[in-house]
C-alpha cells in the first residue's frame, strides 16, 4: 500500500519563469508570491523551483530571495539544473560540434549580428556592441569580450543567443529555418534575439529530468510561464498555467489562466492548486 503524503500538496512541483512571471513587469518580487509560495511550500508542503533562460549568476539573487529549501532550478532555458545548495551543476547539456559550426555560418553571413554564449559558470560576448552588453551589464555578469567563435576556450555552451536589430535578426531566423537543421533547437526570445540550445533540450525536457530526480509525478507537476520560450515547458506538464499578459497562443494550452504578473500570478496559481488538488485527511 502507498504510503499517504505527510501534507496537502507534497506530491506536487510547481515551476516559474522569473521575469514577467515570478516577478513584475519592474522586475520585483510581489509579496503576495513570497506569502503564496512560503505557504506552499512549508505549510503545505509542495515543492516550488524556478525555470529561466538566466544562466547561474543571473538567477542567483532572484531564487535566494524565496524560502523553497534548496531545490535545484533549471537554467539556461533548460540546458543545465542547478543547485544553488550545493553550488553544483546537476546536469548540462552542450552544443555539438555541427550546431557550433552553423552560429559560425549565420555570423558570417550576418556581419551586424553579436552572439552571446553562456556557458555553465561563464559568458562570452562576440562583436560586443549594444545588445550584448545592455544583457551582462543589468545584471553585473561575469563575462569577457571576444571577436569571433574560436576565441572561446570552453567547449562547453549551454546555450548561445543571436543578437542584433529586429530586421536582420528576421533574415537570420528566416536563413536558419531553411537550413532544416535537427541537430539544434531554436527559441525566439524577443525580436532583438534568437536562441540555439542543445538538440532535444527545453524548460519542458528540464522539468521533466528535473521532476525524476525529486521523485515526482509527471500528473503533479505545475508551470506558468508568460512568453514562447515557456511553450514547451507549459506542454510537458499537467498543469500549464499563463499570465493575463501573455500571447494568445499561449492561453490556448493553458488550463488555468491567472492574473498579471504584477498583480501576482504565481499567488493566484498556488491559491488554485490548494483549492482544487490539496489531499484531504481522514477523520
Amino acid at each position: 500500500m502507498q504510503q499517504k503524503p505527510d501534507k496537502p500538496l507534497s506530491q506536487w512541483l510547481v515551476v516559474s519563469d522569473i521575469d514577467g512571471t515570478l516577478n513584475s513587469k519592474l522586475r520585483r518580487l510581489p509579496d503576495v508570491n513570497y506569502r503564496a509560495i512560503d505557504r506552499f511550500v512549508n505549510t503545505l508542503g509542495g515543492t516550488f523551483t524556478l525555470a529561466s533562460g538566466r544562466g547561474v549568476a543571473s538567477m542567483r539573487k532572484h531564487y535566494l530571495k524565496l524560502p523553497i529549501n534548496n531545490t535545484p532550478a533549471i537554467v539556461l532555458n533548460g540546458s543545465g539544473i542547478y543547485d544553488y545548495g550545493a553550488e553544483k551543476m546537476l546536469s548540462f547539456s552542450s552544443l555539438s560540434n555541427p550546431a557550433k559550426e552553423l552560429a559560425l555560418d549565420v555570423l558570417e553571413r550576418f556581419p551586424m549580428l553579436e552572439a552571446e554564449i553562456a556557458a555553465k559558470d561563464f559568458i562570452y560576448l562576440v562583436r560586443a556592441r549594444f545588445f550584448s552588453p545592455l544583457f551582462v551589464a543589468a545584471d553585473k555578469l561575469p563575462h569577457k569580450r571576444v571577436t569571433s567563435l574560436s576565441e572561446i576556450p570552453d567547449p562547453e555552451w549551454g546555450k548561445l543567443v543571436f543578437m542584433g536589430p529586429s530586421a536582420t535578426i528576421s533574415k537570420a531566423v528566416n536563413y536558419i529555418q531553411k537550413q532544416q537543421y535537427e541537430d539544434a533547437c531554436f527559441l525566439s526570445t524577443s525580436v532583438f534575439s534568437y536562441e540555439m540550445m542543445p538538440r532535444n533540450t527545453h524548460k519542458g525536457t528540464a522539468v521533466l529530468k528535473l521532476a525524476e530526480m525529486l521523485g515526482k509525478q509527471q500528473k503533479y507537476t505545475a508551470a506558468i510561464g508568460d512568453y514562447y520560450n515557456d511553450y514547451d515547458m507549459l506542454q510537458t506538464v499537467a498543469l500549464p498555467a499563463v499570465c493575463k499578459q501573455a500571447p494568445r497562443k499561449m492561453h490556448e494550452i493553458a488550463k488555468f489562466h491567472a492574473v498579471p504578473c504584477n498583480k501576482g500570478s504565481i499567488a493566484d496559481l498556488l491559491k488554485y492548486i490548494e483549492q482544487n488538488y490539496s489531499i484531504k485527511s481522514e477523520d
